[in-house]
């Protein structure tokens, strides 16, 4: 996990291939003029996806992914995402095709986001997005998905 103010982003170019240019469109693009939905960058290696949604009260499993790393950033409102330690011996279920499970985990650290912050949630690290910050649950946000891939490889990194 990364968790840093926004304009620190550009520190963390040089992780990967993939990182870099989701770093670089951070960098260049307003991202609260993305439209909601899907938006490509490079393909199915790296492309963010603006949501509003209303923030939740924190319970229930955790999310995981083993393709994509995310990178979340609030457009409006705050929320924190919590980063979990998995429950020795759990294995939740896991669907491939959309690169999205569930896991149960025993211990969590919680990062605030909101305005000018970013977490990236590397792939295989358990995260719960969308808890409730404040009393106004609204949220826009954008997720940028960005490949665990090596450039030209289908093994993770």
């Amino acid at each position: 996990m990364i968790y840093d103010k926004i304009t620190n982003i550009g520190r963390y170019k040089g992780i990967s291939h993939w990182l870099d240019i989701a770093v670089a469109f951070i960098e260049e693009n307003d991202l609260a003029g993305l439209p909601d939905g899907r938006t490509a960058i490079s393909g199915d290696d790296v492309f963010a996806n603006v949501m509003e949604a209303e923030a939740g009260g924190g319970a229930g499993s955790y999310e995981i992914h083993k393709r994509y790393m995310d990178i979340q950033i609030d457009i409006e409102g705050t929320e924190i995402i919590r980063i979990g330690s998995p429950l020795k011996g759990a294995a939740g279920e896991f669907n491939a095709e959309t690169d999205f499970g569930t896991i149960e985990c025993e211990e969590a650290s919680s990062c605030i986001m909101g305005e000018g912050r970013f977490i990236i949630c590397m792939a295989g690290e358990p995260h719960m997005p969308g808890v409730a910050a404040l009393p106004d649950r609204h949220l826009k946000k954008c997720v940028i998905k960005v490949s665990a891939c090596r450039e030209g490889s289908e093994e993770e990194s």
